[in-house]
């Protein structure tokens, strides 16, 4: 065991301080059974930072705890204001980005549990740099205790140890069920939740402007019965990750830990983490792995992670650092797993825990996931203990005991029995990796496709907030048009792409569900929802102001709402994704948008301001830029509003006639692959090749005769 501390104050944490009593919540049902109880106690203040949050979510189960409380956790807020006349309770979540809107409840704001009482304080967070995120969990009672750690008070948090594969109570608010979920909490008293409540109030202060005062001391305690301490008269560590944002310094806290513990590390290193993707701390674990003697480092992360954009960045993310760990394990001391549990089948256990536990000497909990951006980009919160007697030590081997019992379901003495003969946690993992419930080697493979497509860490897990001239690098490339022959090969391309999935149709289950019937009905519900127009136009604006192929965006919405309301979906989303490009574009200057795009769009942007409605027709149907430049250039060169309109409406019109017509019949092609109709698809695309090789080749004799 290291010698000399880890934890150092003012250099890997922001403070060390005393806890009266410190526990540790495993899993939902822990966690939301305290916080239930705990907050009923509440005499004055309830602090709740956090980066998601659900009014409908059920906190406990009443089956199992009987209570006079409502579960949900809206209700059961206004219930005990109700109960309690003197308690504000403060709630600050953080202002998400739009990509995480379909998995979260929609409007908080204007939400009647969240209005319903005037003592009831709920604001959202945007006080971060572009990109970033609020990503502390924090929840203060009184300034008495507080919770800290990887829970939010979301949907799909709520979860047994067991994870069994059918539990009927696990289910989100819309009652659907969803898999397994593992993550910790931390549970403190005194100083440190003093000091947490500092740090709530002042990121309240930036958030709102608002200056809370702390609350009068109270004599009882608000920390739960049910909860046993693990720790007492114990220093806490807290760590934390700010970035630079206005007059906020940038603080990496959660990193310097991360480095100091792995360098301080002799005999174990075990970690639990949603994502691993911190090039950083892979360049501390390989260096560690190359020596002769060092650690053994356990890594159990989630068999995949969350939804399908996590899947192909994250995922993908994780598999380079992967690689770079397992070439450097010259001395087989590493080892990658995932919880597995035979009866989930085809499920898994979400993984969501961010827990470091080193040799019995350091114990961390928090919210930083092992990812770029958790170390300088998003904002977080992790506490540390660092054991200082042998009791101590003791209990921080016994926490790793008890996470380590959960994935072999073992109990705690079964598992110190079977640690004991196999004489190290590698090789009980290695001996048990045909067991029911256990710790199965992780295959962190991904598709080549996908390793190939995405780019580097530092565009979807920056480690730093971007500057305007890196994010138009990343998302506005300039690109010199394509050649003909290169156009045509595309087009043959395109139909041995329409000839191959008519095979897949003909000869595999895919018919089945793609039926007409199926189709058809799958459309008709999306139309029918009231708010559809109003969503896809959204979608597709904003997804066309961040310069998506505007192309697959008119095809996509051809294919999901035929050609005529996909063309006029298309229609009005590409006008307004092109205005708001546009009104950017006047405010940035023309200065600033060629600094950001370069020199090769001078002439583009001489061509739109001296020729008006014909230059934007003809940039339209020639594509000299992406449809985002050309829009950002058109604000800046102060061509007229209503000639810009006006020449996206006349040069958009043929392009999007075409595609919908061309989704349209791609679609029938699959469904019906007969001879005649794959001989109208093939017409389909000559005249539509034609027609636009007619317009470009008439606009450039146009632009010839005006230049002459």
């Amino acid at each position: 065991m290291s010698k000399s501390n880890i934890i150092k104050e003012g250099i890997n944490c922001w403070q060390q301080v005393h806890a009266d009593r410190v526990a540790l919540l495993i899993d939902g049902e822990n966690y939301f059974g305290a916080f239930h109880s705990a907050v009923q106690k509440a005499r004055h203040t309830v602090y709740i930072l956090s980066w998601d949050i659900d009014s409908r979510m059920r906190l406990i189960r009443k089956e199992d705890s009987p209570s006079d409380f409502p579960e949900e956790l809206g209700a059961f807020i206004r219930h005990v204001l109700k109960q309690n006349p003197e308690l504000d309770i403060y709630i600050l979540n953080w202002d998400w980005a739009m990509v995480y809107t379909m998995e979260r409840e929609w409007l908080p704001m204007y939400k009647p549990a969240w209005k319903s009482q005037s003592r009831l304080h709920f604001k959202l967070d945007g006080e971060c740099p572009l990109g970033a995120s609020q990503h502390q969990k924090v929840v203060v009672i009184d300034d008495e205790i507080a919770f800290s750690g990887g829970f939010d008070l979301g949907k799909h948090r709520w979860d047994t140890s067991n994870h069994e594969a059918s539990d009927k109570r696990r289910l989100d608010p819309d009652n659907q069920p969803y898999p397994p979920f593992h993550d910790v909490q931390m549970l403190v008293s005194g100083q440190a939740a003093k000091t947490l409540a500092e740090l709530v109030r002042e990121r309240w202060l930036r958030a709102t402007g608002e200056q809370l005062t702390p609350p009068q001391a109270k004599t009882d305690s608000a920390w739960p019965e049910q909860v046993d301490s693990w720790f007492e008269n114990v220093d806490v560590a807290i760590a934390r990750t700010f970035p630079k944002y206005e007059t906020q310094p940038e603080v990496r806290e959660v990193e310097q830990l991360y480095i100091d513990a792995i360098k301080a590390a002799e005999k174990l290193i075990y970690i639990e983490n949603q994502y691993f993707t911190s090039w950083k701390v892979a360049d501390l674990l390989v260096e560690s792995l190359q020596q002769r003697e060092g650690p053994d480092v356990v890594l159990v992360l989630p068999l995949m992670t969350g939804g399908w954009l996590e899947q192909v960045t994250m995922d993908v993310l994780r598999h380079r650092v992967v690689c770079r760990l397992q070439e450097a394990d010259a001395h087989n001391r590493l080892r990658i797993c995932y919880p597995h549990h035979e009866a989930l089948g085809q499920s898994h256990i979400s993984v969501h825990a961010k827990v470091m536990v080193v040799d019995d000497k350091l114990l961390r909990v928090g919210s930083a996931n092992l990812s770029n951006r958790s170390m300088g980009f998003d904002s977080e919160c992790d506490l540390a203990i660092e054991a200082k007697d042998e009791q101590q030590r003791e209990q921080v081997s016994r926490f790793r005991e008890r996470l380590l019992s959960e994935h072999f379901d073992l109990s705690e003495d079964d598992l110190r029995q079977t640690l004991s003969q196999d004489g190290s946690l590698i090789k009980m993992i290695d001996a048990r990796q045909d067991g029911n419930r256990t710790l199965r080697l992780l295959d962190c493979q991904v598709p080549e496709l996908a390793e190939q497509m995405l780019p580097s860490s530092a565009v979807v897990d920056p480690e730093r907030p971007l500057q305007p001239e890196q994010m138009t690098q990343m998302f506005l490339p300039i690109e010199e048009p394509k050649s003909t022959s290169k156009q045509w090969w595309k087009i043959i391309g395109l139909l041995l792409v329409v000839i191959a999935l008519t095979v897949v149709w003909r000869f595999t289950p895919l018919s089945e569900w793609l039926s007409p019937d199926t189709l058809a009905a799958a459309a008709e519900g999306i139309k029918s929802h009231p708010l559809t127009p109003l969503l896809v136009i959204t979608v597709f604006s904003l997804a066309g102001l961040l310069a998506f192929p505007v192309t697959l965006l008119i095809v996509t919405t051809a294919l999901a709402f035929g050609p005529m309301w996909g063309a006029v979906y298309s229609m009005i989303g590409s006008i307004v994704s092109a205005l708001l490009a546009y009104g950017l574009g006047h405010k940035l200057g023309r200065k600033t948008v060629q600094k950001l795009a370069g020199s090769s769009i001078n002439r583009l942007s001489r061509r739109l301001a001296h020729h008006g409605v014909l230059a934007v027709i003809t940039v339209r149907i020639i594509p000299v830029a992406p449809f985002t430049v050309i829009n950002l250039v058109a604000g800046a060169s102060h061509i007229k509003t209503k000639d810009f309109i006006l020449g996206t409406l006349l040069g958009m019109l043929p392009g999007i006639l075409g595609l919908t017509v061309f989704a349209d019949s791609l679609i029938k092609t699959i469904q019906q692959p007969e001879p005649s109709q794959i001989a109208i698809f093939a017409v389909i695309i000559a005249v539509i090749t034609l027609v636009m090789v007619g317009l470009k080749n008439l606009l450039n004799k146009k632009q010839e005769e005006e230049e002459e």
